[in-house]
């Protein structure tokens, strides 16, 4: 339920409204932007909402309970604060947004219409959308643990409790074409190694922003050639560093001989699948009288 002030009700009233929208973005690593679609900048809680954005919401629908909605944000990027790499890079991923529904005569005069996240970014030719999934999808998140035969920690977690920095290599990039990037590497891992992990750039026009790696394989000496799924927003290099760690298929075996790590693994190996589920007696078969399966 709103929280509308007299004076804001007075006003929604009117048949004539003074009213526009604001956006508040927060993004993890600390930045506060502000937007809205009235055409003069206004301010309000410490945050200049500028115009000339071209940001626009869509229509938006409410409910009660728990389920989860989502909007769309969509403009065009024509503020200098809003830049293609950024989105395109992850920055704005899982950012807070506020909507605040303001009387730009007044901006005292505003009520929260709600607060979202920032879930899927799509790109097109000329702007750019983002889904706004409302708070209520943190229920939908897995919460404790879960009974499965993969690790359900991530690497490096305080679950997994393996060290990062033992498992990472820094590397040059040699040259980049069709989605490949060479990497001069400063020491050598056989190839697959880093598949399913993360390279980092660390200077260059991608700087700070990471990427899942798709393949690796192994090349003459210590140059490795890395595949990555999305393609970075920036150009890439040659002489820019980056930072490769290690990647974890979350099995057993991975966890024991890459990482060394098994009294730390989070999964249930002998957990009987749905083979032994819908399995029934037979003279060629096991007993099935409740024990264990691997005696």
């Amino acid at each position: 339920m709103l929280d509308l002030t007299s004076t804001l009700q007075q006003k929604l009233d009117q048949r004539a409204t003074t009213f526009c929208h604001c956006w508040r973005i927060a993004t993890n690593d600390g930045r506060v932007l502000g937007f809205t679609d009235h055409d003069r900048d206004l301010s309000f809680n410490g945050v200049t909402f500028r115009a000339n954005t071209s940001l626009s919401a869509s229509e938006a629908e409410s409910s009660l309970g728990l389920a989860a909605t989502t909007t769309e944000a969509a403009g065009a990027l024509s503020d200098d604060s809003l830049s293609e790499s950024d989105l395109l890079n992850g920055v704005y991923d899982g950012a807070s947004v506020e909507i605040w529904l303001v009387d730009w005569t007044n901006s005292d005069d505003r009520t929260l219409l709600d607060i979202a996240s920032i879930g899927e970014v799509r790109r097109g030719e000329h702007a750019f959308s983002a889904e706004l999934r409302s708070n209520a999808h943190f229920f939908d998140q897995p919460q404790g643990r879960t009974f499965q035969r993969g690790c359900s920690a991530d690497l490096g977690d305080a679950r997994c409790k393996v060290n990062l920095a033992a498992c990472s290599i820094a590397g040059v990039v040699v040259a980049s074409a069709g989605g490949v990037v060479t990497v001069d590497l400063a020491n050598a891992e056989p190839t697959g190694f880093f598949t399913g992990g993360v390279l980092r750039f660390s200077s260059g026009s991608n700087a700070g922003a990471k990427f899942v790696v798709k393949s690796h394989r192994l090349e003459a000496g210590l140059r490795g050639s890395i595949e990555l799924w999305t393609p970075p927003a920036g150009e890439i290099a040659a002489g820019d560093a980056v930072l490769l760690t290690a990647g974890c298929d979350k099995t057993p075996a991975t966890c024991w001989n890459k990482f060394a790590n098994i009294a730390n693994f989070r999964g249930f190996p002998h957990m009987p699948g749905n083979d032994r589920v819908i399995a029934y007696p037979g003279s060629r078969q096991p007993a099935m009288d409740g024990g264990s399966l691997f005696r």
